[in-house]
């Protein structure tokens, strides 16, 4: 069984996470992975602590396994952490922010908290603070991107840096051979973000989960600051859309002088109520199943194991897949 020191700690069978993506990550998904052995998680970005706490009981009513929240610090809102902590969440993954604050509650509550990082010396900060574990964010990834450093010279610089506290790979990982080539550069587990973009259960439109399939590594492109109303100063990774492609013909301008700023590309249901609500041009906010209007003119956050993604798969398939094709690959390995 692919099984690593970090999954007996966790109660999990598989060393695999899928990231919390924003409302994307639903209970839906994250009950999912863990249901199939690995570990969920929701996304609380932009969500109220009301929201988050409903999206917990939803979770629990769907599987008894450990599970996950990711919580964006730049972006949180009050009172979602406390939320979390007080319904007894197993996991708080913690990323763009000082995690300091939280850890001892987090701690006190029962609760393990992971560290997204994009650097060694954030990931020392981390580990100082108190982190349980730290995730090695590589410059591979899709969404927002923390650090500059391909994931084979992050993950074990960032292994060495905090030893013995476990380190998770996240970034380019899409398949069972990715999730060894991690565990031997020294990870006890992976954080996959695109493989799940692509699943039955993400809340996403149709539309963007049939352009990360469709797409290839060079379909991406890395962005200093271009979808960034409501999150600014935050680097990403987006596939190459009529909006990233008309921006560059204007030569790539900032904010203020961008083609089309200011209108209104679609609308999305938010709110009990699902109320429509404005998406504008340039919006950081995930496109979710139920947006009505044109993807290619929204972000369609996405890493470059897009390559590596072909199908739109139920998420318990795709975990069953990639351990089957982890330990098919270590196989191979010991009859070299």
């Amino acid at each position: 069984m692919l099984k690593t020191p970090l999954c007996d700690a966790l109660g999990i069978d598989h060393p695999i996470f899928s990231v919390g993506f924003g409302p994307s990550a639903g209970p839906q998904l994250a009950a999912a992975v863990s249901g199939a052995g690995a570990c969920g998680s929701l996304g609380s970005g932009g969500s109220s602590a009301s929201r988050i706490r409903g999206q917990i009981h939803a979770v629990r009513a769907l599987t008894s396994k450990p599970f996950g929240v990711n919580v964006v610090l730049h972006i949180n809102r009050e009172g979602v952490v406390e939320a979390c902590l007080d319904e007894g969440v197993p996991l708080l993954v913690l990323f763009w922010g000082d995690p300091k604050p939280w850890i001892g509650d987090a701690h006190r509550s029962g609760a393990r908290v992971f560290v997204q990082v994009g650097s060694v010396d954030e990931a020392k900060a981390a580990a100082d603070a108190g982190a349980d574990a730290i995730i090695a964010q590589g410059y591979e990834a899709g969404g927002h991107v923390r650090g500059r450093t391909a994931l084979t010279t992050l993950v074990p610089t960032v292994v060495e840096a905090v030893q013995p506290l476990p380190v998770i790979a996240s970034g380019g990982i899409a398949t069972g051979r990715g999730v060894v080539a991690a565990l031997s550069l020294g990870a006890q587990g992976v954080h996959m973000g695109t493989r799940f973009v692509a699943s039955e259960e993400a809340d996403i439109a149709p539309a963007y989960k049939k352009r990360v399939v469709e797409a290839r590594a060079e379909d991406l492109v890395f962005c200093e600051d271009l979808f960034n109303q409501g999150w600014e100063n935050a680097p990403h990774r987006v596939l190459r859309n009529r909006l990233v492609e008309e921006w560059e013909a204007a030569g790539r301008p900032a904010s203020g002088r961008r083609p089309g700023e200011g209108s209104v590309i679609g609308t999305v249901a938010r709110g009990a109520a699902k109320a429509r609500v404005d998406v504008a041009r340039y919006a950081s906010m995930m496109l979710t199943a139920d947006f009505e209007g044109d993807v290619e003119y929204g972000p369609l956050w996405a890493g470059e194991s897009s390559s590596l993604v072909h199908d739109i798969r139920p998420a318990a398939e795709i975990v069953r897949a990639l351990v089957r094709e982890a330990e098919e690959a270590i196989a191979a390995l010991q009859r070299i």
